[in-house]
């Protein structure tokens, strides 16, 4: 059964309108749900939707409603937000043009894959395609849609493009609240030799099916086991070591055993040039460390 577009409109460059379909281009995962159960009976709890001193009421009697003051709503019902006339519910204009490594990651939220609605709009579809990815350029835009308008960029990506939401300025946290305590002095030459070589041995292409979530594997199997009626252990004591890091010196032999406990092996010359010798206590002590709090 073909998918079903999540919106259909058109995307629109000056003068130049594309009708496209948009859809969904993520799935939820493999995650394990869970019901709360009333253990008694093992009967599985439900909920009611109640109003204080009236108690369970009929769907149809629910409308929404925005509290302005304490206790006081202004109540609309679905048409009235519906009337809510926005150009950008079937129109995408494309008013801004940034480059690929402009927009740092954090600021976007879900990708879509975007193709023409038909035929007829296939030319001016690849011409756009085309323009962005021989500009190494991302287009912005403004989009409505489930009840809410959307920063959103595009972009090329195969023979078709991605629209990615975009997070607004105000949904992002300030980095630097959370960065303000941490040093910014010049780490040890050395260390960062050791770390870049490190990098460069662990270095490849990425691949998607190169990861699965272990945590659900592992849910699974305890869900098997105990549908099976078999006894568990669970030993609720973390013998994991301290995550916490030690001082330079440790630093360093572990950065140099991680090197060597790699499979990938690094020419001798290679190492020779960045296997550095213990550092002083005096040099050591001018190095940057991170406080712990």
């Amino acid at each position: 059964m073909a998918a079903r577009p999540y919106w259909k409109g058109q995307i629109r460059l000056a003068l130049v309108s594309i009708p496209v379909e948009i859809y969904a281009a993520t799935r939820a995962g493999a995650a394990i749900t869970f019901n709360q159960i009333h253990e008694p009976t093992g009967k599985r709890i439900k909920y009611e939707k109640v109003v204080p001193g009236i108690g369970p009421v009929d769907v149809d009697e629910i409308v929404r409603g925005f509290e302005y003051a304490k206790g006081e709503y202004v109540l609309l019902d679905d048409k009235e937000i519906e009337g809510i006339r926005l150009e950008s519910k079937k129109t995408l204009e494309l008013t801004q043009f940034v480059d690929v490594d402009d927009i740092d990651a954090i600021y976007f939220e879900k990708p879509y894959y975007v193709t023409p609605a038909d035929d007829l709009a296939e030319e001016a579809f690849i011409v756009l395609r085309e323009a962005l990815r021989r500009s190494r350029k991302i287009g912005l835009g403004q989009l409505a849609m489930r009840g809410r308008e959307y920063v959103v960029s595009i972009k090329a990506c195969g023979s078709g493009m991605v629209m990615e939401t975009l997070r607004y300025a105000d949904e992002v946290n300030k980095a630097a609240s959370y960065f303000r305590e941490i040093g910014d002095g010049e780490p040890d030459d050395e260390l960062l030799d050791l770390a870049t070589t490190l990098i460069d041995k662990k270095t490849g292409k990425f691949d998607a099916s190169d990861f699965h979530d272990r945590y659900v594997d592992a849910l699974k199997d305890l869900i098997e086991r105990k549908k099976k009626g078999k006894t568990l252990n669970i030993d609720n004591n973390d013998k994991s070591p301290d995550p916490r890091g030690g001082n330079v010196v440790d630093l360093m032999a572990a950065l140099k055993r991680s090197i060597g406990s790699t499979s990938k092996k690094v020419a001798p010359k290679k190492l020779d040039k960045v296997v550095p010798k213990i550092v002083p206590a005096k040099s050591r002590a001018k190095t940057p460390t991170r406080k712990h709090g």
